[in-house]
């Protein structure tokens, strides 16, 4: 079954941050056959701070799972939290 990030964020308020984020996360999903998919903020019927929504498609939850817990990643993630506040969810299952 399909592994997904959830991911909501605030606006950005580094945008170099976000940059690096950028930069250093297209060879990481390329590996794991990551997937982005930008869903409409028009979802988000009862957030605070949230104004986008991403989903991140991967073949497996496993394969989900690894590249959130790759060395790799951990460097990327360091900026995307600088970038933005954010909240990031790990399911299972068939979005949509």
């Amino acid at each position: 079954m399909k592994g997904y990030w959830i991911i909501l964020g605030a606006d950005v308020t580094d945008p170099q941050a976000q940059q690096e984020y950028a930069r250093l996360w297209a060879p990481i999903g390329e590996r794991y056959g990551a997937v982005l998919k930008v869903l409409d903020a028009e979802a988000l019927k009862e957030a605070r701070d949230s104004r986008r929504v991403l989903a991140v498609e991967f073949a497996s939850y496993a394969q989900a799972k690894a590249c959130y817990e790759d060395p790799a990643y951990t460097e990327a993630k360091a900026f995307a939290l600088r970038a933005a506040n954010r909240q990031l969810i790990i399911i299972e299952g068939v979005l949509a």
